[in-house]
């Protein structure tokens, strides 16, 4: 099938993708993606007494089975994420996790853990039939995902291809919340820091779901519009802060603000560098990596450091910051699909 460059549009996509997680962009965006396609199933799952997860699938029935994970957490899958692989070779299976996106219920943080999430991925296998290994794809959070599920079920995962490696260690969130910020984005650190109510104490991402679940609803708006505005100046190179503050004013950002900072509070639900110390149960796992030099939620340094535990890998440090949709990781992204498609089951 042909490939086409992605048009500019601006929605409720966008803003997924331009807090890392998507695919689509508010500039033109360079970079060859398949064209639009629509599901041919879609339906929810329970997965608890209180979460049911939306779920999707499109492309070929009976092709190669690939696991889309959205970043966030509290973010969602966007159709441009099908984007990325070949509707005549992939079953492409995107979902939203629990409290994000279409799931329901929304922003609900009891019953939400890493290990809900891992298991969560087992259960849609189930459901869709998926019975041996498929690729996983994921960006920020969803790298976090991926790596937790491969490394707790290393023989259902074929390939992954990662972008913007965020293993969720107290040395990466405080770079996120604090220093990394604080050093190239002192003016959003500002701002951020003006709507604390003890910015002198080191806990932010505690500080913000406190404020998130106040009875009071001007101190719940501050909290989720600061932090979305926050995130949103770091994820990409040049964001005009007068379009953050339009995107915050017209999109309801509770999900992503809420689910974000509880799970930065609980250290994502790992013991600290968990992940980079696992990574030889994956070793072996064909691995396409993609970080932006110049990004600021998800440093190349982590990149490297997982990209040395591997066996089978590639690494691209690309001259972007964090998002999904710049057009270097865009193009990479799409040579990282094939990548993996050519060197699974070769172990």
């Amino acid at each position: 099938m042909k490939r086409v460059l992605f048009q500019k549009t601006v929605s409720l996509c966008v803003i997924v993708a331009l807090l890392g997680c998507g695919s689509s962009s508010a500039s033109e965006e360079g970079g060859a993606l398949f064209p639009p396609i629509e599901p041919y199933d879609t339906g929810f799952l329970k997965v608890s007494e209180l979460h049911k997860l939306y779920w999707e699938v499109c492309g070929n029935e009976e092709g190669v089975p690939v696991m889309v994970l959205h970043g966030g957490p509290g973010a969602s899958a966007n159709p441009n994420m099908r984007r990325f692989f070949d509707p005549g070779i992939f079953k492409i299976i995107l979902f939203d996790q629990r409290g994000a996106g279409r799931s329901i219920p929304r922003a609900e943080w009891k019953e939400n853990t890493t290990l809900h999430l891992v298991e969560d991925i087992n259960k849609i296998r189930d459901r869709l039939g998926i019975k041996g290994k498929a690729m996983l794809f994921g960006g920020s959070w969803g790298t976090t995902l991926a790596l937790a599920y491969a490394q707790a079920y290393p023989e259902n995962v074929s390939g992954m291809v990662l972008r913007g490696v965020f293993t969720g260690s107290k040395e990466e969130i405080d770079h996120f919340y604090h220093g990394g910020t604080s050093t190239f984005y002192p003016d959003n650190f500002a701002k951020l820091k003006s709507i604390l109510p003890r910015p002198e104490i080191m806990d932010y991402p505690a500080q913000l779901f406190s404020m998130t679940q106040s009875k009071d609803a001007a101190v719940r708006e501050k909290a989720i519009k600061g932090w979305a505005y926050y995130e949103l100046r770091l994820a990409g190179l040049s964001m005009d802060p007068s379009f953050c503050e339009r995107i915050i004013n017209e999109y309801d950002m509770t999900a992503f603000s809420v689910l974000e900072n509880h799970y930065m509070m609980n250290g994502c639900f790992f013991k600290d560098g968990q992940l980079l110390e696992n990574a030889g149960t994956i070793a072996h796992v064909p691995t396409f990596i993609v970080n932006g030099r110049y990004d600021i939620i998800c440093p190349p340094a982590t990149a490297f450091a997982l990209a040395s535990r591997l066996d089978v890998v590639k690494l691209e440090i690309t001259i972007a910051g964090h998002s999904q949709n710049e057009p270097v990781n865009t193009e990479a992204l799409v040579r990282g699909v094939e990548w993996v498609l050519e060197n699974a089951g070769k172990d």
